[in-house]
């Protein structure tokens, strides 16, 4: 007998299967009697294995429906193929919320499925969220987790080096990377399974002081307002398709869903969520951190002025003498500041100092205040025995010297926010739609947020397209310069897609949603921004060198400026021991302060993060830090031809059958090259569609990269490719079309031709501009390509590049061996230009593998770079920047040696008549800081 169902969920026994039921209404549970014998997709069997009987799993499905095990409700695994709807956690044997918990040993054997290496598991409490990861079904549970967290607290490279240290003290997390600017840390988590994030993170807080924030990553996220606190509804039985919960505050929980069985209308609109609405919008985890650190900061600022202003009255003005009371009131002051506004600076250098073993900025600002405050605290407790020193107090030291600290601080962190603002790609994601009703024609415009896929919206003259997809109706022009850096309108009309962050032109357009805006290509560009930002260049090892001998330097400097100064003030100006010790101590203050190694830490990864922005305006993407740096060293640069040099748009100019044109030709070979992407195949394509003809079906296509694709049809073998491959190169009719310079395309059936078809490409237009431009720096050039030696040889030509730098009929390892072969020579720097699955090898082998935007998402990930707009002026602007980053980061480490050396000597008292007095050295951060922003800022209005 087979379980009910239970809370929308499905179960039952081994021997019983209940049929697959009709596809759900919207809004309704995908899974009720989901399951069948013999699986959706992918076909299914129960076969013993050592006596034990197999347990039935699939991991792709379709109608939105799911299937288990035998005993239990196995979540599926992540979406595999397109098309494919993936369910996590959507079946428990108690409800959404029930209790189940699935190991790999329950798992001891599984018949052979298409696609299934993984399958996912559950864990569950009706008191905690839902947390789901993916199994191995031979190895067990996964090895790794990903886990980004944003922090706050970081002000220099200090904070950043005790944050890398303190979760490298963790045995379980591997591959750290932290960034300062981005107030982030990404690492692997190894063993996820079996430990918790929740405890990793206190354990990070308790030895750093920081706020830590997990970003949740896996999934799409909505963020709800509850009526009765968010803990009363963690205990509700939940819909189908909710990964996870998680409690923001007391009344706002955020959501993690499978947008691909529910929508984020449909969950807030089921029974369970009806209690719930939209929470608003909130700022990017980089930036709300950032906004509520200056928020903090600035309080903290505030009141220390507020308290401050009183102590300098009494010290400057010329008041009555009632030293005494005046004292009195300073001294209360002082110590609100010094416990309130400077207290925290305490545990932090402790933290330091205790567990990561490292003296930094907030030791020296701790050393400082507290040298001040105590000696004043003493001074006043003389002066009231009657005794007063000739000195008198510092309170006024003390407490501007934290006052002016907290004022360099709140400035430099709005400086930093203020430039992380200013590159953010997320900006132009537009926060509101027009839903289009199917049904009513009526529209209704909604938060981006409650978009589900194939929603239709619309898009109104000088409006932004919301997020990526199809047009369905209108035709108009859109500017898309916001995201590809192309300043040229283009045309869109029905059947044409369109991306985030265009600006439509002329006309409405009604647009299919394809993609939500948590994952449209303005997030793909900004999780790509991102991973450059978050990596550190080599260069960054110096300043991170220099920052960890800087603050035990200026401690020993400080100890030096103390006794020089003593010895100096009794010997020499004959003062006596305690006003010569009294003296010095101000000017060792004044050292401890006025030094400032943040400038250092920042020299690079500031300009890193500008760079990374900049670069996406401009329609290029940096996908490593390595890449930026070492772009100005290009040597040699290896262009593919098609989609690269040429623009990829070939068109037939002669054809020739050799079969007497039967009338099954035309639709075979149409047939065969809809299945692939490559230019040559949709040219060819695009030419017999052109005069109505219909594909046949086709069967056991094979893409055979760099040679062309193989088939079967009606029990023949079609081949269709490269003359070479085929094995035709010496037939008269290739020979003929040969000798035009076209690109060829053969077909032929069992190995004998058919057809033979010669098409033509043009050169980008900006290709021989920046081909020059390239020779003009002293940049060799050379053209790697899969096509024949008449079309090569004539595209080099034209740009003037010599013969032996070219290269025809070469296959992916060809190119990938050209490559190799290059970089074998001593201080060569070679850059790889390609678009397409051929390439991807010579990418990867490539110092800087760059890939032009219309290429394929294998190449993609290959890449280093990625162009996002059909030009070769990307590379230029590639080599622009790098060139820049690199001044700018020799001017940051520059400008940081010269401002410590000079500031140094200042509040040494090593320059006659100049000194800088201890209580005006807090402002030494922000002076040395802000230079720094300036000049990575100014790159945003460079022009590449």
């Amino acid at each position: 007998m087979g379980l009910p169902c239970k809370d929308d969920c499905c179960s039952q026994t081994s021997s019983d299967y209940v049929p697959l039921a009709d596809k759900p209404e919207p809004g309704d549970c995908p899974i009720e009697n989901c399951c069948t014998e013999k699986g959706i997709l992918n076909s299914r069997s129960s076969t013993d294995v050592a006596g034990i009987k197999a347990t039935p799993l699939t991991t792709e499905i379709e109608d939105n429906g799911c299937s288990q095990n035998a005993s239990e409700c196995l979540p599926l695994a992540e979406q595999i193929n397109p098309g494919t709807y993936p369910i996590k956690t959507c079946c428990t044997d108690e409800g959404s919320l029930g209790s189940r918990f699935t190991t790999a040993s329950d798992i001891e054997a599984a018949p052979p499925t298409t696609n299934m290496n993984m399958v996912a598991h559950t864990t569950s409490s009706k008191s905690s969220t839902l947390r789901s990861c993916d199994v191995d079904l031979e190895k067990g549970f996964p090895q790794a987790e990903h886990v980004t967290l944003n922090v706050q607290g970081m002000t220099c490279t200090g904070c950043e080096r005790k944050l890398y240290q303190a979760l490298e003290s963790i045995s379980s997390i591997s591959n750290i990377q932290t960034s300062l600017v981005l107030a982030q840390a990404d690492f692997d988590l190894i063993g996820a399974a079996s430990t918790n994030t929740t405890d990793i993170t206190k354990t990070v807080e308790r030895i750093t002081g920081f706020g830590c924030t997990r970003i949740t990553q896996d999934g799409k996220m909505l963020d709800i307002v509850v009526c009765g606190g968010s803990h009363d509804f963690m205990h509700r039985s939940l819909p189908c398709g909710v990964i996870d919960l998680a409690v923001i505050d007391k009344n706002t929980l955020r959501v993690t869903y499978n947008p691909r069985i529910v929508g984020a209308r449909d969950l807030l609109a089921n029974p369970s969520f009806l209690s719930a609405k939209l929470a608003p919008l909130a700022a990017p985890p980089i930036l709300a951190s950032s906004q509520a650190k200056i928020r903090q900061t600035l309080l903290r600022t505030i009141v220390s002025t507020l308290l401050t202003i009183p102590v300098l009255i009494l010290a400057w003005a010329p008041l009555m003498e009632h030293y005494i009371l005046y004292g009195a009131i300073s001294l209360g002051l002082a110590t609100i500041i010094q416990i309130f506004i400077a207290g925290p600076f305490y545990p932090a250098a402790l933290r330091t100092l205790i567990y990561s073993r490292m003296v930094e900025m907030d030791l020296l600002v701790v050393l400082s205040t507290s040298a001040a405050y105590i000696y004043s605290v003493i001074a006043y407790g003389y002066r009231v025995a009657g005794k007063p020193l000739s000195t008198g107090e510092f309170f006024q030291t003390s407490t501007l010297l934290v006052t002016i600290i907290m004022i360099g601080r709140t400035l430099s962190a709005y400086a930093k926010q203020r430039a992380m603002v200013s590159i953010s790609i997320e900006s132009l994601q537009t926060p509101t739609a027009l839903l289009l009703d199917t049904e009513t024609g009526k529209e209704q415009e909604i938060d981006a947020r409650l978009l589900q896929y194939q929603d239709l919206f619309k898009v109104l003259p000088d409006m932004s397209v919301v997020t990526d997809g199809v047009v369905m109706a209108g035709e108009t022009e859109v500017d898309e310069s916001f995201v590809t850096g192309e300043a040229t309108l283009v045309r869109k009309k029905p059947g044409m897609s369109v991306i985030a962050g265009s600006i439509n032109y002329s006309s409405t357009l009604t647009v299919k949603v394809t993609r939500l805006p948590c994952e449209n290509t303005i997030k793909t560009i900004e999780n790509m921004v991102n991973e450059a930002q978050l990596a550190k260049p080599k260069v960054q090892e110096i300043a991170d060198r220099f920052a960890a001998y800087f603050v035990p330097i200026i401690l020993i400097i400080t100890v030096v400026v103390f006794v020089s100064r003593a010895a100096v003030g009794k010997a020499i100006h004959g003062e006596s021991a305690t006003t010569a010790c009294i003296s010095a101590m101000t000017y060792a203050m004044s050292t401890l302060i006025v030094s400032c190694p943040c400038a250092v830490g920042l020299a690079v990864p500031m300009v890193t993060v500008i760079v990374g922005g900049v670069g996406a305006r401009n329609g290029l993407i940096l996908k490593s830090a390595q890449t930026i740096e070492c772009a100005r060293n290009i040597t040699h640069i290896v262009f593919d031809k098609t989609g690269t040099l040429t623009q990829g748009k070939l068109t037939v100019v002669t054809e020739k059958n050799l079969l007497g044109e039967p009338d099954w030709l035309a639709p075979v070979i149409l047939g065969l090259t809809t299945t692939s992407k490559h230019p040559v195949s949709r040219a060819i394509a695009a030419h017999i569609q052109a005069v109505g003809v219909r594909p046949s079906q086709i069967g056991n296509v094979v893409a055979v990269p760099g040679n062309g694709i193989e088939a079967t049809w009606n029990g023949s073998i079609i081949r269709a490719g490269n003359p070479d491959w085929l094995g035709c190169q010496d037939s008269p009719e290739v020979k003929k079309i040969l000798r035009y310079g076209l690109s060829l395309f053969c077909v032929s059936i069992d190995s004998n031709l058919a057809a033979v078809f010669g098409l033509k490409d043009s050169l980008r237009p900006d290709a021989i501009k920046v081909i020059d431009e390239l020779k003009k720096r002293y940049i060799d050039i050379s053209i790697v390509s899969g096509d024949n030696q008449g079309v090569v040889q004539s595209i080099a030509r034209q740009l003037r590049i010599p013969s032996d730098r070219i290269r025809y009929g070469q296959s992916p390892a060809d190119k990938q061996a050209y490559v190799k072969k290059l970089l074998a020579k001593k201080d060569s720097v070679v850059t790889f230009c390609g678009d397409g699955t051929n390439d991807a090898a010579a990418l990867a082998q490539a110092s800087i593998g760059v890939h032009m935007n219309e290429g394929t998402e294998i190449a993609q990930s290959a890449a280093d770079a990625v162009l996002m707009r059909p030009s070769l002026k990307g590379v230029l602007v590639m080599i622009d920047l790098s060139k820049a980053f690199y001044r700018r980061v020799v001017f940051n480490f520059t400008w940081s040696c010269v401002y410590n050396v000079v500031a140094i000597l200042l509040a040494a008292g090593a320059l006659p008549h100049a000194r800088i007095p201890p209580q005006f050295a807090g402002l030494g951060e922000i002076v040395s800081i802000l230079p720094v922003i300036a000049v990575a800022m100014h790159l945003k209005w460079v022009k590449f």
